[in-house]
């Protein structure tokens, strides 16, 4: 929402294009069937059609919007997600724009009583987390989307029907000019928590809703309070109540602030409510100057999920698959995960390179994933929005011991997202035992820092295999389909934290996830390995 007299693209900081349907040439080829359509073009959906432009495949965008999303929505873009922009091609305007950020700071009535600082160290190409709002995420990945000849949007374009068979997807999209059939081999629906495609297929969403409702309110203001998020717990402002604070690019801050259990949803979404609700946060946090308010919205907490995220030749990424609280910020960061699995998954398939039974592994991994984010998310959401009248005693005993201890404090620790390691899955490899330490398989590769930048600078877009034998390096290019090499020095600061000698070798997949690592490798050993990731019958 935004306030009175502007509409809901007229923002204090961002210019919003307007984007029209397809006109002229471009309706001469609407009805020719492609390889895939994605269904959305937010940040997930986009990523899903970088990632398989990546593996040579064409995609379709359809996207019912004529411009991107309003307000700031998800603004904090995880570590591991910037890794995947970097291998997508699209990371330096978000690294140009974003603030990135290590500590948080968690206050009870007034009293501060945590600060953490997420891991980092000069082994990081990126921070942990940064902040940036939803309307430059998408812009950004649209600058890549346009510029890429395998990928076509089309904006204002409605999927109204559809139907899907062994053989592919048939879909009716209606846009302002006319309605048209359209015939997919497979659909990616990335299209939110309220997905049409999900309801076409008369499939829901399972899982536990909460109680607590927050408003979002975005503001411009200037203030020199660094890039740290704040956690207020009972303060003056919302006694009984959580408020949240994020710096953001342009001088633009993010406050979510709960209501109360019996606060009417619609008298809090009044603008001379929330502008009130905002002066009394700003008063609490000692800010006395000027500010505008830009956007507000509201959100509640909730942990839900398909059962199964593949049907047929239909697949759910991101807020269409699950929803997840945005405590420990794991909701977009969460859907860029599964757009890249899926991405690099599907082109593979559809590019020759790999066989149809390697869908089979994303449901278990990117399911896998949100169960653990259910896991984290749920612990964070029952400290900040407790769900009952026991839950908050406990909370605020709690919080009231930190004011004295600081070990209790730990308990407002929002525990940040980190990649999920795929322990398991099918397009994985059972660990070398050999190995006393470093990152087993299914886990994301970690950076190191080498003479001459970051390991994650020289992974390749496919498989890619990391040794420290020059002998090996030239034997394994040799082979057919052969995973892209970097032969690193031995020993150095990278074998030290792969826990690796001078005969080992990790192989990391196109997610930057490790497929299978050896304590002794050989050409032999990595050959089999690649013929068993491929899922080829041949």
């Amino acid at each position: 929402m935004r306030p009175a007299g502007r509409d809901e693209t007229d923002s204090l900081y961002f210019t919003y294009p307007h984007f029209n349907e397809p006109r002229g040439e471009a309706r001469a080829h609407l009805t020719d069937a492609v390889p895939v359509v994605i269904v959305g073009a937010g940040p997930v959906g986009m990523v899903a059609a970088l990632s398989l432009a990546r593996e040579g495949v064409r995609s379709v965008l359809v996207e019912a919007r004529s411009s991107f999303n309003d307000g700031s929505r998800a603004i904090c873009i995880a570590r591991q997600s910037f890794h995947i922009l970097q291998s997508l091609g699209a990371l330096e305007p978000f690294l140009a724009k974003a603030l990135g950020w290590t500590t948080g700071r968690s206050f009870y009535r007034g009293r501060q009583i945590l600060e953490f600082t997420m891991p980092d160290g000069p082994s990081e190409k990126f921070r942990p987390m940064y902040n940036l709002q939803q309307q430059y995420i998408e812009a950004y990945l649209y600058q890549a989307i346009a510029a890429n000849p395998l990928i076509e949007t089309r904006w204002q374009s409605e999927v109204i029907a559809m139907h899907s068979g062994p053989a592919g997807v048939d879909l009716t999209i209606r846009d302002p000019e006319a309605t048209y059939a359209l015939k997919a081999d497979w659909l990616l629906a990335a299209d939110g928590a309220r997905s049409p495609v999900r309801r076409m297929l008369g499939l829901k969403l399972r899982g536990e809703n909460y109680e607590g409702r927050y408003v979002i309110a975005d503001i411009r203001m200037q203030q020199d309070y660094p890039t740290i998020r704040r956690a207020l717990f009972d303060p003056a402002c919302r006694p009984g109540g959580t408020v949240l604070i994020h710096k953001q690019p342009d001088d633009i801050w993010r406050i979510d602030y709960q209501l109360a259990s019996g606060e009417s949803e619609t008298e809090a979404l009044r603008e001379d409510t929330v502008r009130k609700s905002v002066a009394l946060v700003l008063e609490d946090i000692g800010y006395s100057g000027s500010w505008d308010l830009e956007w507000w919205s509201i959100y509640s907490a909730n942990t839900l999920a398909l059962d199964e995220y593949r049907h047929g030749r239909v697949v759910f990424i991101g807020d269409s698959a699950h929803i997840v609280p945005i405590f420990g910020v794991r909701g977009l960061n969460n859907g860029i995960a599964d757009a890249h699995n899926i991405g690099w998954k599907l082109g593979r398939v559809l590019n020759g390179r790999a066989g149809e039974d390697l869908l089979d592994s994303y449901t278990p991994e990117r399911r896998g994933a949100t169960l653990d984010v259910f896991a984290n998310a749920t612990k964070s959401a029952r400290f900040m929005t407790p769900p009952s009248h026991g839950w908050r005693i406990m909370r605020d005993a709690a919080l009231g011991l930190a004011l004295e201890h600081p070990f209790a404090g730990e308990l407002a620790n929002p525990r940040q997202m980190t990649p999920f390691t795929y322990a398991g899955s099918p397009a994985v490899l059972p660990d070398d035992p050999g190995f006393a330490g470093g990152a087993a398989p299914g886990a994301a590769m970690p950076d190191a820092a080498l003479t001459d930048g970051f390991l994650s600078d020289r992974i390749g877009s496919g498989y890619t295999l990391v040794c420290f034998d020059e002998e090996l390096s030239d034997e394994v290019s040799r082979l057919p389909d052969a995973p892209e090499v970097v032969c690193l020095d031995f020993p150095g600061d990278a074998s030290r934290m792969l826990g690796a000698n001078a005969s080992s070798a990790y192989l990391v997949r196109p997610d930057l996830h490790i497929a299978a690592r050896w304590l002794e490798a050989s050409a032999g050993r990595i050959a089999d390995a690649m013929k068993t990731l491929s899922f080829r019958k041949d």
